[in-house]
């Protein structure tokens, strides 16, 4: 035995920095990523001239409401921070989880569909880095939906209503300046109730070698599972069900912060991430790559 080959190798890092960069990449590079972003950049400002033409046209500012919506869609008139309140409480029950489910049921099985996975492997990559990585990407997906959400709210706010002091919904008004901490606050608490939603396609994706069976399959179990929650006979199942809590952000608008409903949350999304996540890397790393 040679004296090189007697030197053993130093094992590879479960992480690499290089390779998630790469991976991010080229996930926003595709158009069909940019189409996504470009939809979620569409829908606040679909719904600022919504409300801008209507009480334009002398009618109602608006009514009251659960905090999810209607609530949040009284106030635009009178502060367009909460076009930003409003936008994320209507993208986040289907547009951004929908984008999401995309996103995380193509990044295994397209990389499958299109003969790329094997080459992955090779490259060498290792499946359990690799499927860190995906995770690592949809994750990142989240929060910049979540933040194109935001902004794009922010500015059609700015430019159609006055902006100023932040009516809080306990009563309680606070600075425009610790409003937009409260409104980045909440990007982020949307942004992390997508992390149970990431898990679920990701596990989708490492069951198929077909994209578009595991976009489709996400988005159905979406749909699906949306359903289920508005069923009053499910009551008992609806606190196990991801989407069961997502409005709660609407708690980060109170003063004090309610922090029960965030917190259980933040707890069930991390167990959907867990359970989901060691399902996908036990279907992945046992996986027969062929193509």
């Amino acid at each position: 035995m040679s004296q090189a080959e007697a030197v053993p190798r130093a094992p590879r890092p479960l992480w690499s920095l290089g390779l998630l960069r790469s991976e991010i990449g080229v996930t926003f590079r595709r158009w069909r990523t940019l189409a996504l972003l470009a939809v979620l950049a569409g829908v606040p400002v679909l719904v600022g001239i919504a409300v801008r033409i209507e009480t334009g046209d002398g009618g109602p500012e608006g009514g009251g409401g659960g905090p999810g919506g209607p609530a949040f869609l009284s106030q635009i008139t009178h502060n367009g921070l909460f076009l930003v309140f409003t936008s994320l409480a209507v993208t986040l029950p289907f547009f951004l989880p929908m984008s999401v489910g995309v996103i995380a049921g193509d990044s295994l099985a397209g990389e499958a569909h299109g003969g790329t996975l094997r080459y992955l492997l090779v490259a060498p990559a290792g499946r359990t880095r690799l499927l860190l990585v995906k995770y690592a990407t949809t994750l990142t997906f989240c929060l910049v939906g979540t933040l194109v959400v935001a902004l794009s709210a922010l500015v059609t706010g700015a430019l159609l209503f006055p902006l100023g002091e932040v009516t809080l919904l306990s009563g309680t008004s606070v600075s425009f300046g610790e409003g937009l901490l409260r409104a980045l606050a909440i990007a982020v608490a949307v942004a992390l109730s997508l992390i149970g939603v990431a898990a679920v396609g990701l596990f989708v994706s490492a069951l198929t070698t077909s994209g578009i069976a595991a976009m489709a399959t996400t988005v159905g179990l979406l749909i699906t599972v949306q359903i289920l929650d508005t069923l009053p006979q499910l009551h008992a199942l609806q606190p196990y069900l991801f989407p069961h809590y997502w409005l709660s952000f609407a708690d980060l608008l109170r003063d004090p912060v309610y922090w029960d409903q965030l917190q259980k949350n933040l707890g069930l999304q991390a167990v959907y991430a867990l359970v989901f996540g060691s399902a996908a890397w036990a279907r992945f790393t046992t996986r027969d790559i062929t193509a």
